[in-house]
């Protein structure tokens, strides 16, 4: 006969609730090690240990989740007076350098740039229009999400004012929204337009944009920038 096994007696104990309710004695009389020191407590204190523990761990979710909710709730705000900026612009071809400059201004973001391709034949001898590579619009193009990460050597840098201090980015593709509303009969099925444009945004703190963050509110600002860019394609 083989010899029993601690496993055997925690699935004893898995599988016999009512062992406890018949030898209730017996809990009074378990010893188990501690964690915080080589002293021995009771069943009692132990789970009254993990149970403090665990409250602990709660109460530290909440805190994260409560100051993350503070942060949205900041970033939601700032989203809404740029997006209020921008309704109040009467000329077309100042839009871009106004969503730069508001960016810049209500997010705290050391250094912004656009650029901005298909538009009317008026606002192509703007700079927002020009220097731009077929190469820079099939990338932006081709992103589903912005780009957040560190810089390394995209062509949209060298629109900054100070392309050097550009240690991470946030690339956001603008899309020519106003065209496209192609869906499925059950809206499963999403036609992506093809980029009007590429908005920058870059920190000299190479933690600020990084591949592990939300972009759900970059993504509304890229949409909300589109739309505002419709007038230029007129």
């Amino acid at each position: 006969m083989s010899p029993i096994t601690e496993d055997d007696i925690a699935n004893f104990l898995v599988n016999t609730p009512d062992f406890f309710v018949r030898h209730a004695e017996t809990l009074g009389t378990i010893r188990l090690s501690s964690p915080h020191g080589n002293r021995a407590v009771s069943l009692q204190e132990r789970q009254a240990e993990l149970m403090r523990e665990k409250i602990k761990g709660l109460e530290l979710r909440l805190m994260e989740m409560m100051r993350n909710g503070g942060d949205y709730s900041v970033i939601a705000e700032h989203l809404h007076q740029w997006t209020l900026n921008l309704l109040q612009i009467s000329k077309a071809t100042e839009i871009p350098e106004m969503i730069v400059k508001r960016l810049e201004i209500c997010f705290d973001v050391p250094q912004a740039a656009i650029k901005v391709w298909d538009v009317s034949k008026a606002a192509k001898k703007e700079s927002f229009a020009k220097g731009v590579s077929e190469e820079a619009q099939a990338f932006a193009s081709s992103l589903a999400l912005p780009y957040c990460g560190v810089n390394t050597g995209f062509e949209a840098v060298d629109w900054l004012p100070r392309p050097s201090e550009a240690k991470s980015l946030a690339l956001i593709p603008l899309r020519a929204y106003e065209t496209f509303s192609v869906t499925s009969i059950n809206d499963s099925l999403k036609v992506t337009p093809p980029a009007i444009g590429l908005l920058v945004l870059a920190s000299d703190d190479e933690h600020r944009y990084h591949a592990g963050m939300g972009t759900v509110f970059l993504e509304q600002i890229g949409e909300l920038a589109s739309s505002c860019l419709a007038r230029l394609r007129v």
